[in-house]
């Protein structure tokens, strides 16, 4: 395993970096109304990269063919933009990460467009929100991986939702997906320490009917695998001596 611990010039680089991604993603929020079109909000953080001076570590990634990805009611992650206009009520997650002088950033949030369909549809983003904000509330140096990942399973799962184990959060900077993994389900008090200095992604990722997925067609988007309804948030957070410090903190 090789995990990188930043130095104050890296850390420096993310912090502006994240801030960035939090302007771009207010700016996706914000465009997320009925009848717009997903094509166009990729087409908005482009040229926001552009502007910014920043690279994009999403498009030509494995192939990957936009700068963001968006996924729809049950699509949970990796979702690529398509010609389709966003309807009322429905589940928007948002994925988007930049590259500022050389360090990686990542960052995504769910939002409902409009009216929502129902309170649970509600309650599935409340919650994968929430149990993001209580795992890194726990971020410190010397506390072990398995307690995030245990943070994230118990809210989720009193709550009756599901989260899929076949995808998890990591470890970030140099490159855009770095060691360590970090799972959303785990028992506390396991696995590696974290260290000041390192910095990560805690990405809960749930759906509300099963923990299974499918891959589709694209090779790349992830559904639920009985089309319920999905969420998914992510900050890239840095672990200090006594804290922590989410580089990517936004008004969401």
């Amino acid at each position: 395993m090789n995990i990188t611990i930043k130095n104050n010039k890296q850390i420096d680089d993310m912090r502006i970096g994240g801030k960035l991604l939090g302007r771009a993603l207010t700016l996706l929020k914000e465009s997320i109304k009925p009848g717009f079109n997903c094509l166009d909000l990729d087409k908005i953080f482009a040229n926001f990269l552009k502007e910014n001076n920043c690279d994009s570590n999403f498009k030509n990634y494995m192939g990957y063919p936009k700068y963001i990805c968006v996924s729809i009611n049950e699509q949970l992650i990796h979702g690529i933009p398509q010609d389709r206009e966003i309807e009322n009520g429905d589940i928007i997650s948002i994925d988007a990460g930049l590259i500022y002088n050389d360090m990686h950033l990542d960052a995504a949030f769910t939002t409902i467009c409009g009216k929502p369909k129902n309170e649970k549809d509600i309650e599935l983003v409340k919650i994968t929100k929430e149990s993001l904000f209580l795992a890194i509330e726990q971020i410190k140096a010397g506390v072990r991986i398995g307690t995030l990942s245990s943070t994230v399973q118990k809210i989720i799962e009193e709550k009756g939702f599901h989260l899929p184990t076949a995808y998890c959060g990591h470890g970030i900077g140099y490159e855009m997906h770095e060691d360590p993994q970090i799972p959303n389900v785990g028992k506390e008090k396991t696995g590696i320490r974290l260290v000041k200095g390192m910095t990560i992604c805690i990405e809960p990722m749930v759906q509300i009917g099963t923990p299974k997925t499918i891959v589709e067609k694209d090779q790349w988007t992830v559904r639920s695998a009985d089309n319920s309804m999905a969420a998914h948030y992510e900050h890239t957070i840095l672990v200090t001596e006594y804290g922590y410090e989410i580089l990517t903190a936004w008004e969401d």
